[in-house]
């Protein structure tokens, strides 16, 4: 996002500007994709025999669908609290690299380490995908701002999602819940295929496309970790040997 610091094109007149900004764009399609996805959850949540609360307790703190799905799952199986943890940290693991890349980007003087503390719990794929593609468009002071209110604008909505799903869980049919939260890995895929705009995006999402299948029906449950570091680096070696060969 460097270099973007002088009149963008896109930007905002103030930080007020780009909390509006962030907010009105969340509230459209990412709201109501996510929402639906997290009607999903709380009708699985509600089967599953979880408290209402907790359940909205993991949405506010965990915020990674993927993650609370494994809850529910491992809540159901009776896993002890413990591995349950472990199992939601290991799951969001993929946000390491996302706050690596996205964070630095939003730097400003104004802005203290609680602020960016909060920013990083915020990010999640939709928030980050986003935030990659508009920040190099505004001004470094207001990419904080306006990733923080995108991002809130679709925890409201995750949040009422959660609700409704767990209060109407028994009109869901199960086919009903699971299409449901499988809008979210297709809308995910949609921002990444529309965001990425590099070689090296567009080859790691190739990779995983290709090596995803076959490494979940082998490890299941590091399938994401494994798949995942494996596409990176057959991308990095796959551009890296055609780099050593154009030069």
């Amino acid at each position: 996002m460097s270099g973007a610091e002088a009149a963008p094109p896109r930007g905002f007149a103030s930080v007020r500007g780009a909390l509006r900004g962030g907010l009105r764009e969340a509230l459209g399609a990412p709201a109501l994709v996510l929402g639906a996805g997290y009607v999903g959850f709380g009708a699985l949540a509600g089967d599953a025999g979880i408290s209402p609360l907790l359940a909205l307790v993991s949405t506010l703190l965990i915020f990674a669908l993927p993650a609370q799905i494994a809850m529910v799952e491992m809540w159901q199986l009776g896993t002890a609290l413990p591995a349950l943890v472990l199992a939601v940290m290991m799951t969001s693991t993929r946000f390491l690299p996302m706050a690596a890349t996205l964070l630095p980007q939003m730097r400003h003087p104004r802005w203290s380490g609680r602020h960016y503390t909060f920013a990083a719990h915020c990010i999640a794929m939709t928030g980050w995908a986003i935030a990659m593609r508009r920040g190099p468009e505004m001004a470094a002071e207001h990419r904080l701002p306006y990733f923080c209110a995108f991002t809130m604008g679709l925890w409201v909505a995750c949040l009422a999602g959660t609700t409704a799903g767990f209060y109407l869980s028994g009109l869901f049919s199960e086919l009903l819940t699971v299409g449901l939260v499988f809008l979210n890995p297709v809308y995910f895929i949609l921002i990444l295929l529309r965001e990425t705009r590099s070689r090296v995006g567009v080859t790691a999402l190739l990779c995983g496309a290709v090596l995803g299948p076959p490494v979940h029906l082998m490890i299941p449950e590091w399938s994401l970790i494994v798949g995942g570091t494996l596409a990176g680096l057959i991308a990095f070696g796959i551009l890296e040997a055609g780099a050593r060969r154009g030069g």
